[in-house]
């Protein structure tokens, strides 16, 4: 076992270990560190603890001091500086005719680097952009280029749902989305209904998923023939959360079908049908491909 404090650098940003360096540091206190970018300003997320080594990512670096008042004045004035970076990044990419999105700007907590994020379809070769900036901040200049998921984190809004994104409030890694996800929830596959605004699949589907597993296993699939308390029926829908299957079942008139609703516990799967889903045009179908490639 390890001592080690959390630490986090952005709102909701990943967290970090850091070694305390036998100093006992609360939540909530500020803290200067050394990371791969340079000297940070963060903030910490989890007090003094011990987790095993194998959840540490060695070597572990250790917090150089608790942050003071004029840390916090640097820190901020860093912040007010963003601004003025961002937009002279922005000029110089319309001056070069880039063909780069730029989504934010930041400074490490010893200015020794600014950090441009952006976004593009392809490589940019941002070479004589960088020099531009370095001539302009006299410091090391960095673009990184970042992905959809990661631009809608950073500028943030709201989702199809009209609540802010989950990812900007409380989500501090992304967690892998499939399209089976959408599948076992039996929500509707159109590609304009299952992603958001960043155009991957919602965050969301993870949310319910575990859930949906472990009923679906106790439920027959739409086109099952399943025996029933008035006979042999195909299944046309299923309720998961209330575990009510929908069954059409030929009455005795055998020109006539019932259907109605019943429990799951109280029908049988007689015979596995596979549906092929023929609702999603050609288009549908192309744009579901991209939605799920959501690095």
């Amino acid at each position: 076992m390890i001592e080690v404090v959390g630490v986090r650098f952005k709102p909701v940003g990943r967290i970090y270990y850091f070694d305390p360096d036998g100093t006992v540091i609360d939540r909530g206190q500020h803290v200067i560190v050394e990371t791969v970018r340079g000297v940070e300003y963060g903030m910490i997320e989890i007090s003094n603890r011990f987790v095993k080594e194998s959840e540490v990512v060695m070597p572990l670096k250790k917090i150089i001091r608790i942050a003071a008042e004029e840390d916090a004045v640097i820190h901020q004035a860093n912040i007010d500086k963003q601004n003025d970076a961002f937009e002279i990044c922005y000029k110089k990419i319309k001056e070069h005719k880039l063909d780069m999105k730029l989504i934010d700007a930041e400074f490490t907590f010893d200015q020794n680097k600014v950090i441009f994020y952006f976004t593009s379809d392809g490589r940019v070769d941002f070479r004589e952009l960088v020099k531009d900036l370095a001539a302009i901040f006299r410091t090391r200049i960095e673009l990184r280029q970042i992905g959809v998921r990661d631009e809608a984190k950073m500028v943030n809004g709201m989702g199809i749902c009209g609540v802010t994104l989950c990812c900007a409030t409380f989500l501090s890694e992304f967690q892998p989305v499939s399209i089976k996800m959408a599948k076992e929830q039996n929500l509707s596959l159109n590609p304009a209904k299952i992603s958001g605004i960043c155009g991957r699949l919602m965050c969301c589907l993870k949310y319910e998923e575990e859930a949906y597993i472990e009923l679906n296993k106790l439920l027959p699939n739409v086109g099952d023939i399943v025996n029933t308390v008035n006979g042999n029926g195909e299944v046309l829908s299923v309720n998961v959360l209330r575990k009510l299957v929908k069954v059409a079942v030929r009455t005795k008139n055998k020109d006539d079908i019932a259907i109605d609703y019943y429990n799951a516990e109280e029908i049988k799967v007689m015979q596995r049908k596979r549906i092929k889903d023929e609702s999603l045009s050609d288009a549908e179908l192309a744009e579901l491909k991209t939605l799920m490639d959501d690095k």
